[in-house]
């Protein structure tokens, strides 16, 4: 008989215990793969403001906890754009509004006619509004689809009814799903005068893009740039405590799960005290039995993350149906999170069989044999 026929049958003939731990490991990649999955989407959607504009880095506030909450003025706009290496800054206000139940979180773009090319916005249709026009509005493409609006037609928000006056590309998804204000308009809408969320810079060609960002953060402590999606945490710590809380939580789910594995693997031994010690009369080593103990564990691990994966499509799925998160949500499965699972499954496979095998492989034949 083949070591791994062995296995395969000592997993068979302890059905009950072979349950529990399979369970116990799905139930826990799922929690983990779910939570890195809804991190990871809930940072590539935060994360999308950036690529808006086509920017070679953007600059933020520093700190905040979200970053639609970051504030700069008209002179720090002034000061980035008088940066050495620095070819454009735009200053952009951004704003979410529920339009509908389909659009809990609308972008709101609030940007000066002038920069829209620097920003890189195509009009499709119509004109850009004028710089201090009232009550007028560019949609997205795809949100004028959506919406089924055209040039002409009103565009309800920030209580007032806008005149859509074109339709605009961005060549980016994300912004093409939202529309432009005239900055004093939307500032005006929202209370905040002079004020802009971000600001997205564009350095001279040749320049090294890095060496301005060293530059102007060296000189302004109390901003920060982004350029990467990596990097978004240097101006929102909702995030920087997400990925701590899935950082955590994958630390525990294998500290827990080692536990329950290893209690039941425990109990295992006992019932089995007779065959390890048959196992060590016939000649079998130490190290044989162990790797017997390990390699039923290990199997179940890989069965109990497997199903625990599957599950965690279907929580997922559960989560962005929620009312509160749908349209918020968008779940992103990548490598990251199925191998954050598999090594939970596998953690608490080895740690937790560890020593139930290495209690089996010291047991004396004579003594596991007359053991009732």
């Amino acid at each position: 008989m083949t070591h791994f026929s062995l296995v395969i049958g000592n997993i068979w003939a302890q059905k009950a215990r072979s349950t529990g731990i399979t369970l116990a490991v799905a139930l826990a990649v799922m929690t983990v793969v779910t939570l890195t999955v809804v991190s990871n989407g809930l940072e590539n959607a935060a994360a999308a403001v950036l690529t808006i504009g086509k920017a070679d880095f953007t600059v933020a506030q520093k700190g905040v906890s979200d970053i639609l909450y970051s504030s700069l003025d008209n002179g720090q706009v002034a000061q980035i754009q008088s940066t050495p290496g620095v070819k454009s800054a735009v200053g952009v206000l951004l704003e979410t509004e529920r339009i509908n139940a389909a659009n809990p979180l609308f972008i709101e773009i609030g940007i000066q006619p002038s920069d829209l090319e620097s920003f890189g916005v195509t009009i499709l249709a119509g004109t850009a509004y004028g710089p201090d026009a009232p009550n007028e509005v560019m949609l997205g493409w795809r949100a004028a689809q959506d919406l089924g609006l055209h040039v002409g037609d009103q565009f309800k928000a920030n209580g007032t009814s806008n005149t859509v006056v074109g339709i605009y590309s961005t060549g980016i998804s994300y912004g093409d799903l939202g529309a432009m204000f005239p900055l004093p308009a939307l500032q005006a809408y929202n209370r905040v005068p002079g004020s802009v969320t971000l600001v997205f810079v564009k350095v001279v060609p040749g320049q090294s893009v890095a060496k301005v960002q060293a530059t102007f953060e060296a000189a302004h402590p109390e901003l920060t740039t982004i350029r990467t999606a990596s990097e978004f945490g240097r101006a929102d710590r909702n995030l920087v405590f997400l990925k701590a809380a899935v950082t955590g939580s994958t630390v525990l789910a294998i500290l827990i799960g080692a536990v329950i594995v290893g209690n039941t693997m425990l109990l295992s031994l006992f019932e089995r005290t007779r065959e390890f010690g048959l196992l060590r009369a016939i000649g079998w080593a130490r190290s044989r039995v162990v790797a017997l103990v390990v390699s039923e564990s290990l199997i179940l691990a890989l069965i109990g993350s497997a199903i625990g994966v599957g599950l965690s499509f279907a929580v997922a799925a559960g989560l962005e149906s929620l009312p509160q998160l749908n349209g918020v949500l968008h779940s992103s499965f990548t490598a990251e999170a199925f191998w954050r699972g598999l090594v939970v499954g596998l953690g608490m496979a080895i740690l937790g069989s560890l020593y139930p095998a290495i209690r089996a492989a010291n047991l004396t034949p004579v003594k596991a044999l007359s053991n009732e």
